[in-house]
């Protein structure tokens, strides 16, 4: 009986080793690829209408994410953040 209870221990420790071994690996991959995940400069021109002023911009995954205001209504660009291309506009409006 105390045999068998002391394997279930062992298996028990090994797996809950094994549980932590993945977790660390994973955190430390996240912090690794997370440095890696822009490039180290940006740079050129994205087009807006002329009238249009930005409220914020921000980057994600290759993607330059720009809020503007325009003839009063609030929208959001998406542009590559290599090529800088259009890639989608979201527009804002209020509830009825």
């Amino acid at each position: 009986m105390l045999r068998k209870l002391r394997g279930f221990a062992a298996f028990s420790g090994l797996l809950m080793a094994f549980g932590f071994l993945a977790l660390f690996g994973a955190i430390g991959y996240r912090v690794v690829s997370g440095w890696k995940s822009t490039p180290a400069t940006i740079e050129g021109t994205i087009r807006l209408p002329k009238d249009a002023r930005v409220l914020s911009a921000s980057l994600s995954e290759g993607t330059i994410a720009v809020t503007i205001e325009r003839q009063g209504a609030v929208e959001t660009r998406f542009f590559d953040i290599k090529d800088h291309t259009p890639r989608g506009t979201i527009g804002y409006a209020a509830e009825p």
